[in-house]
């Protein structure tokens, strides 16, 4: 039997049918000829593509296996997406940082049919991702690469300054002040587009929401979103909220979104000591409760300090803008729902999360124009 006939036999028996040993004779088959190992590699490398051609890009490939397999899978495909690469062409910085951010190690190798079982697991995955919308704005070539501006380098600095100290005066101050610089980038980006000959268009990103309690955490990043001139869409059953706006509003998303999302996790980790030392046990619908109240309080807080952060003569540019990116989600999106709460049913974590949303650093600053 060539060592192409191993492996499509391999795939008709593991891939294509469903009986229960199926997954054991395709790894029989492949484990038993040795020869094939270079054609399964290039077939692995054959579905990563399809998944680019269906919309997906590696830190999304990455994020469903490591939801949906164990370890050992998501090394097996960062293995694939590296050595597909050489084939991708230009892609563009946004893609080049996934790739940078992929698992390094190697998969160990065991036994033959050990390999071939989790390799035709990942293959089996692979073979059945959904098309997903394009993100093909953010990916031009012509683009060229491009290095971290020294103002975003500041504001990285200081929200990882913010979510270390152990005290709430200095983390209110340290993000306050990257708060005031995102601001003033987002804006002196906006004019600066409006201002050239061919002003740029909105792009679009997928921010992993994460569980547990990944609605409460899709809401946040919605408020995240719309405070920062952007719009979010959670896709929950993929783990993901796809964000479309301006390359610098994306940014200013992830950053603070992610700082938010840390000082969420320590404020609730603390709250719920303390609910524990008074003889309380039931942990999960606090936990729920809390990062629900929170996500909602800090979208409150978010949208009122929004409106102070620009004066009048900046606005026709800045609706321009949300106009443009209104206008590439209803492509991407044709019929968007809203992200709402659910499963908030414990009283004392709704008002500790409360509390802990109006602790966190989000702080009028005077308006910049």
């Amino acid at each position: 039997m060539s060592t192409s006939s191993t492996v499509d036999r391999a795939f008709e028996v593991a891939l294509y049918e469903t009986g229960e040993t199926a997954l054991d004779t395709g790894a029989s088959l492949l484990a038993s000829d040795p020869a094939a190992d270079a054609e399964l590699a290039r077939r692995g490398q054959e579905f990563v593509a399809a998944a680019w051609r269906r919309g997906w890009q590696p830190a999304d490939v990455v994020r469903i296996v490591r939801r949906e397999l164990d370890d050992v899978h998501v090394r097996l495909a960062a293995e694939l997406i590296r050595a597909q690469r050489a084939h991708d062409g230009p892609r563009g910085p946004r893609w080049s940082a996934q790739l940078a951010g992929l698992p390094a190690d190697a998969p160990p190798r065991t036994d033959r049919f050990s390999h071939a079982t989790a390799v035709l697991e990942l293959y089996r995955l692979l073979l059945r991702l959904p098309a997903l919308e394009a993100l093909d704005a953010l990916d031009e070539p012509s683009r060229g690469p491009k290095s971290e501006s020294r103002m975003l380098t500041r504001i990285r600095a200081l929200l990882a300054k913010a979510e270390a100290t152990g005290f709430p005066e200095e983390a209110e101050a340290l993000t306050a002040k990257a708060q005031e610089l995102m601001a003033r980038h987002s804006v002196d980006e906006a004019l600066l587009a409006a201002g050239a000959p061919s002003p740029g268009t909105p792009g679009a990103c997928r921010i992993g929401v994460e569980p547990p309690y990944e609605q409460a955490k899709a809401v946040l990043l919605d408020a995240v979103a719309t405070v920062n001139h952007c719009r979010a869409v959670w896709n929950e059953p993929l783990g993901f909220s796809t964000v479309v706006g301006f390359e610098t509003d994306l940014e200013a998303v992830e950053l603070l979104y992610t700082s938010l999302l840390v000082q969420a996790t320590t404020a609730m980790t603390k709250a719920e000591a303390a609910q524990r030392a008074g003889g309380r046990k039931r942990t999960k619908t606090f936990r729920q409760s809390f990062l629900a109240a929170y996500a909602h309080r800090i979208g409150s807080r978010l949208a009122a300090a929004a409106g102070t952060q620009v004066t009048d003569d900046l606005l026709p540019v800045l609706a321009s803008r949300e106009v443009a990116v209104a206008g590439r989600l209803d492509r991407m999106f044709p019929e968007t729902t809203t992200t709402r709460l659910r499963g908030v049913r414990d009283a004392a974590g709704w008002t500790e999360g409360a509390q802990a949303a109006d602790r966190a650093q989000v702080e009028h600053r005077p308006p910049l124009g």
